[in-house]
């Protein structure tokens, strides 16, 4: 059984989960997201709550939320199907401050008819924040989709547009 190591960190009102194996960081759950909500990411895993092996990442987590932090330093533990994980490959290389959208990213993975499995590649995703979907827009540069609401998506681009 895969042991996924957690805490708790609170930021502002909300409540967020950072998760890491010993191998590097495999969720980050957004506000007022649960364990349950990670378990959907990891369903035959034990959760340990363990503050000494996750420190490092809710460190640099929380320095991005504080609008400290443009770029993550981390090591990634993450798993998904060759699809998934090259849609995440091109939106980790979407850069701070600036959005891209599903068509462009279909089209950068050499899938450009893929748009909607783009979007469901980027809501699988285990670590937003780190893997910046919320810089992915609609193609009419509406918000589209974000796992951690409309609202923190809103927020999240604001955040990045002040620096």
């Amino acid at each position: 059984m895969r042991k996924i190591y957690y805490q708790i960190i609170k930021f502002e009102e909300y409540k967020y989960i950072v998760a890491a194996t010993n191998k590097g960081l495999a969720f980050v759950g957004l506000r007022d997201e649960t364990l349950e909500d990670m378990s959907k990411f990891y369903p035959k895993a034990e959760f340990i709550e363990d503050y000494s092996l996750t420190n490092h990442y809710a460190k640099e987590i929380t320095e991005y939320l504080d609008g400290n932090r443009t770029k993550f330093d981390l090591k990634l533990d993450i798993v998904g199907t060759e699809f998934q994980e090259s849609v995440w490959k091109a939106v980790a290389k979407i850069p701070y401050g600036e959005v891209s959208n599903y068509t462009k990213i279909a089209n950068s993975i050499n899938r450009p008819k893929a748009v909607r499995a783009v979007g469901t590649a980027i809501g699988r995703n285990p670590v937003p924040l780190v893997i910046p979907c919320h810089r992915v827009l609609a193609k009419d540069g509406t918000l589209g989709g974000y796992r951690g609401g409309l609202e923190m998506k809103s927020d999240l681009l604001h955040l990045e547009r002040k620096k």
